[in-house]
């Protein structure tokens, strides 16, 4: 027998073995200062391209008073213990009637986090006779919700309407044999790519196959739409997503989400998540905000406004300068240049030192062994100087890519990890 941990002295994994020379810097970093386009980063001013805060909430003045508020009138405890149990009030219920609305659903239901959320709403809308069907670039937490599921299941190529269909005749033949039915998972916006799920194409392949659709739509709700309501209302198919998921991490610039579908389905659903179930109810301070979070989005179309004017001066910038921005449907710009995980190490902090600009990279195993992915969040609180800032910078640092300046630079890291 050998012991549990024996693997992990062996084999600190593909990004764990970077841990000593990137820990604090390219991965767990500390931003410091208020949440905004320009923060501290170890001291130096840095324009921020990774934080989540799509319309700028986060540090607005009107959100921050009524946060304030609701925690000197709530605390952070209240209401104490689980929805079902004794932790369920007016409020939430008024939340959950007012997101209902919002994205043109029956009714809602409240989840502490996202993460856990879709997790426990997958677990709970399948059975082992049932079949999930998932595109393989699925976010984690679809991942982890599909693997709880005791029955079958197929992924298919990322947003790839035939081998969709493929799967789905697998899928129908699979269900026919068990008695069970179909769930058919896709992401609204892909949160690393920045491409859209192709919901309107997989709402047409009900009139072929029997299944429902579940959808999360973390990067489209509030971002996309006529009004916001995300993903489904930009593609025009928001009636024929029988179960909608949103967080309120991204564009709200809080904590927690909901799920959205007919009321018989979040009736069903309350009372079988088990991650709601036996968990804290979402704390009234983060509910009020959430509240006042909610009707900005409704009655101030200019946060959205003033989000796609940088996000179109940010991307068409790139563009016309000649970088790989792939596919980008959506307000997430990556930015893939070809490179090794030593090159990406110098490039990011050359630009985060020389040039004040923070931005997320992404390497293997996330995406291909060969490159790199500079990912960006642009927010409304971004300038069209900052873009222009950004896109100088951008320049910059590829000529010293594609000039070898980054692979001398990181000859001495590879020669510290002895490969």
């Amino acid at each position: 027998m050998k012991d549990l941990f024996e693997k992990i002295y062996r084999d600190k994994g593909p990004l764990g073995k970077w841990a000593a020379q990137a820990e604090g810097y390219f991965v767990f970093p500390k931003l410091e200062g208020q949440i905004s386009n320009r923060m501290k980063f170890q001291g130096k001013d840095v324009i921020t391209w990774s934080i989540n805060d799509y319309l700028g909430l986060a540090n607005n003045p009107e959100v921050r008073k009524v946060d304030a508020e609701a925690a000197a009138a709530y605390g952070s405890a209240y209401p104490m213990g689980a929805r079902m149990m004794s932790g369920h009030t007016d409020l939430h219920e008024k939340l959950q009637e007012e997101l209902a609305a919002f994205v043109n659903k029956e009714a809602a239901y409240l989840l502490n986090f996202g993460y856990q959320g879709m997790v426990s709403t997958i677990d709970a809308l399948v059975s082992k006779d049932d079949v999930i069907v998932y595109d393989v670039d699925a976010h984690a937490c679809i991942i982890d919700g599909v693997r709880l599921h005791m029955g079958k299941r197929f992924t298919y190529k990322h947003n790839d309407v035939e081998s969709l269909e493929k799967n789905l005749e697998r899928a129908t033949k699979m269900a026919e044999h068990t008695g069970g039915g179909i769930l058919v998972i896709s992401e609204g916006v892909f949160g690393m790519r920045g491409e859209q799920g192709r919901l309107k194409e997989i709402v047409a392949l009900k009139e072929k196959f029997q299944f429902r659709l579940f959808v999360d739509d973390a990067h489209g709700f509030g971002t996309l739409g006529a009004t916001g309501a995300g993903t489904g209302e930009e593609q025009g198919v928001q009636d024929d997503i029988d179960v909608y998921f949103a967080t309120f991490a991204k564009s709200m610039a809080s904590t927690g989400a909901f799920i959205a579908a007919d009321k018989e389905i979040i009736d069903y659903l309350k009372y079988n998540l088990r991650s709601q179930m036996f968990a804290k109810s979402l704390q009234m301070q983060l509910v009020v905000g959430a509240l006042k979070r909610l009707d900005m989005l409704r009655t101030m179309p200019e946060l959205k406004k003033n989000l796609w004017t940088i996000v179109d001066a940010l991307q068409s910038g790139l563009k016309d300068r000649g970088f790989d921005i792939g596919t980008t449907q959506s307000c997430v710009t990556p930015v893939y240049l070809k490179g090794s995980i030593p090159e990406a190490m110098a490039l990011v902090r050359d630009l985060r030192e020389n040039y004040g600009i923070f931005c997320s990279i992404v390497v293997y195993p996330v995406i291909p062994k060969g490159l790199i992915l500079l990912r960006m969040i642009p927010t409304a609180t971004h300038t069209l100087v900052d873009v222009k800032e950004t896109l100088d910078a951008f320049d910059a640092i590829r000529e010293r890519l594609e000039n070898g300046t980054y692979k001398r630079m990181s000859a001495a890291l590879i020669a510290a990890m002895g490969e």
